[in-house]
């Protein structure tokens, strides 16, 4: 044999074992384990009841090179990251069933290893489901479930937007609202147009909203669950620690997104958990100012309030501090208030208190807190006692969103409920907005501040800005590149 032959050989040989190797390579998550998945179904299952079935559709595949991201709902049941999935869970038989695609060898040779039908064994191994099909068998299986031998099931489905990246129920529906009233936009949502799918096929269906039985078993957080919130909530207080050191007059909003950005991915995080809300001077006044294009000037304050996307879970951590690094007079009085509240909110959360429970009596001590208490301006006496009255420090559960679904307000609260807590006052005169907002985890004792760790009093924040941050070390690079 030639050399020019033998090479030839070798190098077929190598690639088609390095194809045969990534084959055979598949991705599935790591921190949750089969009786998990297996035990969420269960659930369903038992809240359906005998004569209903569930049928979760996945999310679809992302044109041209963004990443797929696998809808929150479908991650939660199966932890499965293939697109264009479905599961039904049958309440007469107890089984339960995935449907994918068939697999893909071009798109594979790119991108690697994609579970699909073919994988039928390994996927059953992998999420603890019964049977795994091509999703052409999705319609006479849901044609078995009851529609010829007996009554027909009521078909339980998720009614609302799937949350699939940086994104929560509440700014999706906000969302469609917006298309819907566009008279050249207007297309119904894609869990509308599944419904009617199923309908228009099989209307013998009774369709029925699974989402609050999934929002309910969202709500209380597993300690598998916990220990991923705690990580994103770690990250997410790096992140803008280093955002503080980095911090200096002259740089600009989105440099310091640019700081965080880079501890949430050194730390394995997929990118954000929502947009980052960074807004110097008046810019913070406006709740969710995502621009980020203005520089910080010295004697303004900067918010910040980010969180990274981590393994399906986020958190929700925000502070505001000083740009040119000291708070002035007026400034302290004003922080100081917001970190109090913080603490009197904090000190009463509980298992079996409510919301309300909680800020009444937070507001009975900030009464307190405010006698003999100077500020600089009316306006901020006046601005601080408004924010007694205020109702929003107790914010929003978070989970698999920044806004997690679920409901914490004027119900008992529970262990495993993760929400955050959100003292803020407001300043019109000044256009001046002023908050920080801590991650707080009910547990059988008490409570845990899950970001208690990032800088908070006065003196800690001061402190971390003396540090030198990532902008320092590596300042930006003047552009166009000159030759």
């Amino acid at each position: 044999m030639g050399n020019t032959v033998r090479t030839f050989v070798m190098i077929l040989l190598f690639c088609t074992v390095s194809a045969l190797f990534s084959q055979d390579k598949h991705h599935y998550q790591s921190d949750f384990s089969i009786e998990n998945f297996s035990e969420r179904r269960a659930k369903i299952l038992e809240a359906i009841g005998d004569d209903a079935i569930a049928l979760v559709q996945g999310a679809g595949g992302h044109a041209g090179f963004s990443i797929f991201r696998q809808s929150n709902t479908f991650y939660y049941l199966t932890g499965l990251e293939t697109d264009h999935a479905y599961l039904l869970l049958n309440g007469k038989s107890k089984q339960t069933i995935l449907y994918l695609p068939h697999r893909n060898e071009g798109r594979e040779k790119g991108q690697g290893k994609i579970l699909s039908a073919e994988d039928d064994e390994l996927v059953k191994n992998l999420t603890g489901v019964d049977e795994v099909k091509g999703y052409e068998f999705l319609s006479a299986d849901l044609l078995r479930t009851g529609l010829i031998k007996s009554d027909p099931p009521v078909l339980y489905t998720p009614l609302g937007p799937a949350e699939t990246g940086n994104d929560s129920r509440d700014e999706l529906l906000y969302g469609q609202a917006r298309a819907a009233s566009d008279p050249w936009d207007g297309q119904p949502s894609r869990e509308a147009l599944f419904t009617r799918k199923i309908t228009s096929q099989f209307p013998q269906f009774e369709i029925r909203d699974l989402g609050p039985i999934l929002d309910a078993m969202r709500l209380i957080k597993s300690k598998e669950e916990i220990e991923l919130i705690r990580k994103a909530t770690h990250i997410a207080g790096l992140g803008i620690m280093e955002a503080m050191r980095s911090t200096r007059p002259g740089t600009y909003e989105y440099q310091l997104d640019a700081a965080a950005k880079y501890v949430f991915h050194l730390n394995g995080a997929r990118g954000d958990g929502y947009a980052s809300i960074i807004g110097g001077g008046t810019n913070a006044y406006m709740g969710h100012y995502f621009h980020k294009t203005d520089v910080l000037n010295a004697g303004d304050l900067v918010l910040m309030d980010y969180a990274p996307d981590y393994r399906y879970y986020t958190s929700d951590v925000t502070r505001i501090w000083p740009v040119n690094g000291k708070f002035d007079m007026a400034q302290k009085a004003l922080y100081d208030y917001i970190v109090a509240y913080r603490d009197a909110l904090f000190n009463y959360i509980k298992p079996g208190v409510t919301s309300n429970e909680v800020l009444d009596r937070a507001a009975a001590d900030m009464k307190q807190y405010l006698k003999g208490k100077k500020f600089a301006k009316p306006h901020h006496l006046k601005a601080v006692q408004e924010g007694i009255k205020f109702r929003g420090h107790f914010q929003h559960p978070v989970g698999m969103a920044v806004h997690d679904v679920g409901i914490v307000h004027r119900v008992p609260l529970r262990p495993g409920m993760v929400f955050t807590i959100d003292p803020m006052i407001w300043i019109p005169e000044e256009r001046l907005y002023i908050r920080i907002e801590d991650v707080a985890l009910v547990t059988e004792a008490g409570v845990e501040n899950l970001s208690a760790f990032v800088p908070s009093s006065i003196e800690a924040v001061e402190k971390t800005i003396k540090e030198k941050g990532v902008l320092e070390f590596h300042p930006p690079t003047e552009l166009p590149l000159k030759n």
